[in-house]
């Protein structure tokens, strides 16, 4: 444990912006540093959209676990940004998780490379439940993910689950990213399902483009961002549950959250969910 965290520490970068700080800051959150909470004004000043987008992809990974949870699933592996602090108390994802079940006990595994984010989950959330656990991996190495000892035994490997992958904004290369959704396809159970959530510039004014490529490559060098060709040639062969393919915004809206409703392409990302046969 000692060692875990020096290495934790070791990685926790002050003066680099991480995705995942920058959803926390965005959502209001404390587990943000100055320099993500200047991305994000940054970002809101080359397009006033920044916090609202955040919203936006929280909403919709809420709509998905709600959706999931409705549908039966009780077990959720959620990789990359799924535990902001800025959330309200009892609506982390783990929370929407067990309301929608109606008293059963869902089990919620959060996968986080961000050094900040774990130690915030972990100390937040792991001592008062025994149904989440926080594990330190990285969708990068994936195999070595899924063998990770707390998931492979905290989840029961023979019933259905739910892989949440937003994490995707580090996965540069497609061929890469096809392996990491042909390793889970390989391991879930059936009757699984797999949820991505992708960033996009698909509808970024073309006068702005330059611009917040330049920002991009500032704030958050080696941020993958692919155009909606890109994220259905990465899909091909998966079963999309309805509506497919859409901005976020438009996955199954529900009522729990309008952010960019009225602009889905404003949300800045793509959401869908597959069922793994």
């Amino acid at each position: 444990m000692r060692q875990r965290a020096i290495r934790n520490l070791a990685k926790l970068e002050l003066t680099q912006a991480r995705i995942t700080r920058i959803l926390d800051a965005a959502a209001g959150g404390k587990n943000n540093f100055v320099v993500d909470r200047e991305a994000v004004r940054r970002y809101d000043q080359a397009a006033p959209i920044a916090t609202t987008a955040a919203s936006a992809v929280l909403h919709y990974l809420g709509r998905v676990v709600r959706h999931l949870a409705i549908e039966g699933v009780d077990q959720f592996v959620i990789v990359g940004s799924g535990v902001p602090s800025g959330l309200p108390a009892g609506r982390q994802l783990h929370d929407v998780a067990r309301d929608a079940l109606r008293g059963s006990a869902p089990r919620v595994v959060y996968v986080e490379s961000d050094p900040m984010v774990l130690a915030g989950a972990r100390a937040t959330i792991e001592p008062v439940t025994d149904l989440v656990r926080v594990v330190e991996g990285d969708v990068r190495e994936i195999d070595d993910l899924l063998d990770d000892r707390v998931l492979q035994t905290f989840l029961d490997w023979d019933r259905p689950m739910a892989v949440l992958l937003l994490s995707t904004h580090s996965l540069n290369d497609d061929e890469y990213f096809q392996y990491v959704i042909k390793r889970i396809r390989q391991v879930v159970p059936e009757r699984s399902y797999l949820s991505l959530l992708q960033t996009t510039f698909d509808a970024i004014p073309p006068e702005l483009l330059p611009a917040i490529r330049d920002l991009l490559a500032m704030t958050l060098p080696g941020h993958a961002i692919r155009t909606r060709e890109e994220v259905e040639a990465l899909l091909d062969g998966l079963v999309l549950l309805d509506p497919g393919l859409v901005w976020v915004p438009e996955w199954r809206p529900d009522g729990h959250g309008t952010a960019c409703l009225d602009q889905p392409s404003s949300s800045g990302n793509y959401g869908a969910v597959a069922r793994v046969p």
